[in-house]
């Protein structure tokens, strides 16, 4: 692929990568073909932020395009190692958040990013990085693709070593408890639940479960603590949304947080 042909206009951008769309400059037909591309944001990337792209790519056959942003190509341009994916359209979700979220395009949203979250269980794929960067929504339908899939898992069960926790893959204002390293839990696939519970909270109240100023605070939050009900901290959402993942929060046994997601499926 002749990337010369695109312009490209950034998405996102982390740490260590930046999310493009690409958009063709000119073609024969009246519609342009786009792709996104996800590079390295420094030019002399550490060996495991290429390893990260790497096993994305490698994970190509089991991600399906009707819930997933698939990888096209892993390849160089301009001395740049740059991973081309699909693009289905829509915009990171991380980009819609910030306020509370009006309650109809809410449940449009979670409902898709629940639907796509089960597709890859299904799969027998652990994503351990479910979070709002990490999840394309067309916002007019809801409709939602995983992507970010650098440090997925196939394995339906792993331990996480206590390493010091700015060490751990992962994002930490999502992490659930056991990818931290201080429980006596296995990671699987509820483990990215928690992580969707974050993200719908933060959709539905604007703002995060936890705040946190250092990397041993975020891990005390997800551990010791407990989230204020969604309905206290906005007035949009209604009592009885609150009330009823709290009530199945509690038949579950884990905490609200993490059952947010697994409403969904």
């Amino acid at each position: 692929m002749d990337l010369s042909h695109y312009a490209f206009d950034a998405l996102h951008s982390d740490s260590d990568f930046v999310l493009s769309r690409g958009r063709e400059r000119t073609s024969a037909t009246s519609r342009r073909r786009s792709i996104l591309a996800k590079t390295a944001r420094s030019e002399q990337p550490r060996p495991e932020t290429v390893r990260i792209m790497e096993h994305e790519f490698s994970l190509r056959a089991e991600l399906d395009s009707t819930w997933a942003i698939r990888p096209l190509e892993l390849t160089q341009y301009k001395g740049r190692t740059i991973l081309l994916l699909e693009d289905p359209g829509g915009e990171p979700l991380d980009r819609l958040l910030g306020t509370p979220m009006e309650l109809g395009n809410f449940l449009r949203v979670a409902i898709g990013a629940s639907a796509a979250l089960r597709q890859l269980h299904i799969r027998g794929l652990v994503h351990k990085d479910v979070k709002p960067a990490n999840i394309m929504i067309d916002p007019a339908t809801g409709r939602a693709w995983l992507m970010g899939c650098g440090i997925a898992s196939r394995l339906p069960r792993e331990r996480q070593s206590p390493e010091p926790p700015e060490f751990i893959a992962g994002t930490l204002a999502y992490m659930a408890p056991e990818q931290t390293g201080r429980m006596n839990r296995s990671i699987d696939s509820r483990s990215d639940l928690y992580a969707l519970g974050g993200t719908l909270y933060e959709a539905l109240t604007g703002s995060l479960p936890f705040s946190a100023s250092d990397p041993m605070e975020w891990v005390h939050c997800h551990i010791a603590r407990q989230p204020v009900s969604p309905a206290e901290r906005s007035s949009n959402v209604p009592v009885p949304v609150a009330a009823n993942h709290y009530e199945a929060a509690r038949q579950d046994g884990r905490r609200p947080l993490s059952d947010c997601g697994r409403r969904g499926e």
